[in-house]
C-alpha cells in the first residue's frame, strides 16, 4: 500500500513527468507511445532487442525516461548506440528487464530483481521511495499485452567486471588473489560464471597461523590450495536472500558449507558474514572473516569425534613428514589448521578437548620459534586424540 500511496502522490504533486499512455498490445509499442522513452527506444533497436520484447513474456521493464539518459556521461549515449557497443549496450538493457511480470506490490516485497542480464538488482525501500539500484521508481504498474512496464529516473548500470577485477579492486583481497594464481584458478574466476565467491580477506588469511599462507602457495603444495580455494566457491550466482533461505551451499570441492544467522550476524560455515551481495559480471561476492578450510568428512555436517580422530591421525603422519624434512614452519601450520578445526566445531566435540586446542594454539602463537611451535601443538594434538578415543 505505501508503494502505490508514494506514487499517487508523486503524480499529483507534480513530480512525475512522464507523459500519460493509452495502454497498447506489447511493452515496445507502449513505450513508443510515449515520447518520454524515444531514447530507450531508440536503444532497444539498436540492441536488436525489440522482437523479444515484443515476445509473449511476460517481461517486467524498469524503464528509464529520456532525462534519466540524459544524466549519462556526456557522449554516452551516441557512443552505445554505435554497432561495434552493441554488446555493452544489450547488457545494460538486458539489466532493465526481470523474465516475468511483477506488480508494484510484489516488488517492494523484493530484495533483489533478477533481470535478464543474469546479474539481479537491489531493490530498497526506505522514506517512502523505493529504489531499484540507484534508481527511484517514478510511475508504477503501466501494464502491457506482455507485462509491465515501472517508470525509473535512472539508468541502471550492470557491473561490468569480473569477479577477479572486482575484488583486485577492492584492495583487501591481494592474499586471495594470490591464491587463485598459484592455484591455477584464476582463468576460472574470470570465465563466464556465473560462480558465487565466499571471499575471504587480507585479514582473515592472516588469521591462519603463522607460514600457513607461505607454505600454501608452494607448487608442492597446489593441491591443498586449490582444495582450500575450491570450497569458497559455488556454481551459480547465489545472492544473500537465496543463500539463507537455502541454509546451505554446495561448493565446488564437492563440501556444503551451512548458512545460517547466529546472534544477530549471518555466517556461512566458521566465518562471518561482513559483506554480501557484491555484484561483477560473472557471479557474486559474499565478503568472510575467516577462511574456510575443508575437511574430509565436511559435507557430512558437524564434525564428529571418530571424525576428529582421523582428522588428527591424518595431520600427525602430514606434520611428523614435514618436520623430518626440515619444515618445521609447515608442520606447525599444518598442526594449528587442524587445532582450528576442532575449536570451530565447538559443542559436536567433547569440551575438554576443545580446551585443549585452544590453549595449545595460543601458546604455540606465542612462540617465534616454529620448532616449539610443532612441539607445542604436537603435545596437544596426542593429549586429544586420546580423549576422543574414549567417546
Amino acid at each position: 500500500m505505501l508503494f502505490r500511496n508514494t506514487f499517487a502522490a508523486l503524480a499529483l504533486t507534480g513530480v512525475l513527468a512522464v507523459t500519460p499512455v493509452a495502454q497498447a498490445d506489447d511493452i515496445v509499442e507502449t513505450a513508443a507511445a510515449n515520447e518520454d522513452f524515444s531514447t530507450l527506444v531508440a536503444a532497444v533497436k539498436a540492441a536488436g532487442l525489440v522482437e523479444t520484447l515484443q515476445g509473449d513474456g511476460p517481461f517486467t521493464v524498469f524503464a528509464p525516461t529520456n532525462d534519466a539518459f540524459a544524466k549519462l556521461p556526456e557522449g554516452t549515449i551516441p557512443t552505445l548506440l554505435k554497432p561495434e557497443n552493441k554488446d555493452q549496450l544489450t547488457s545494460i538493457l538486458t539489466y532493465h528487464v526481470a523474465p516475468a511480470k511483477v506488480m508494484a506490490a510484489d516488488v517492494v516485497k523484493l530484495k533483489f530483481a533478477p533481470t535478464v542480464n543474469g546479474q539481479k538488482a537491489p531493490v530498497t525501500v526506505a522514506d517512502g521511495a523505493v529504489k531499484i539500484g540507484d534508481a527511484t521508481v517514478v510511475k508504477t504498474d503501466i501494464v502491457c499485452d506482455n507485462g509491465v512496464i515501472h517508470v525509473i529516473d535512472a539508468v541502471l548500470l550492470p557491473e561490468s567486471k569480473n569477479l577477479v577485477e572486482v575484488a583486485a579492486g577492492a584492495g583487501s583481497f591481494e592474499t586471495l588473489i594470490a591464491a587463485a594464481k598459484a592455484a591455477g584458478l584464476a582463468g576460472a574466476l574470470t570465465g563466464d560464471g556465473p560462480l558465487t565467491v565466499f571471499a575471504p580477506t587480507d585479514d582473515a588469511f592472516a588469521k591462519l597461523p603463522e607460514g600457513t599462507v607461505a607454505t600454501l602457495l608452494k607448487p608442492e603444495n597446489k593441491e591443498t590450495l586449490v582444495a582450500i580455494l575450491k570450497n569458497h566457491v559455488v556454481a551459480g550466482a547465489v545472492y544473500s536472500d537465496a543463500a539463507l533461505k537455502a541454509g546451505e551451499a554446495t561448493t565446488l570441492g564437492g563440501g556444503t558449507l551451512p548458512i545460517a544467522v547466529k546472534n544477530g550476524a549471518a555466517y556461512v560455515g566458521v566465518a562471518k558474514l561482513v559483506k554480501t551481495d557484491v555484484p561483477a559480471s560473472n557471479g557474486v561476492i559474499h565478503v568472510i572473516d575467516t577462511v574456510l578450510v575443508p575437511t574430509d568428512d565436511e559435507e557430512e555436517g558437524a564434525m564428529t569425534p571418530p571424525q576428529a580422530r582421523r582428522m588428527l591421525e591424518t595431520v600427525v603422519a602430514d606434520g611428523a613428514a614435514k618436520f623430518n624434512h626440515g619444515d618445521h614452519a609447515g608442520c606447525a601450520a599444518a598442526y594449528m589448521t587442524a587445532a582450528n578445526e576442532i575449536v570451530a566445531a565447538g559443542d559436536a566435540l567433547p569440551p575438554q578437548t576443545v580446551r585443549v586446542m585452544r590453549t595449545a594454539l595460543k601458546d604455540a602463537s606465542a612462540h617465534s620459534c616454529p620448532t616449539a611451535r610443532s612441539w607445542r601443538m604436537r603435545t596437544a594434538i596426542d593429549t586429544a586424540h586420546a580423549q576422543l578415543a574414549a567417546h
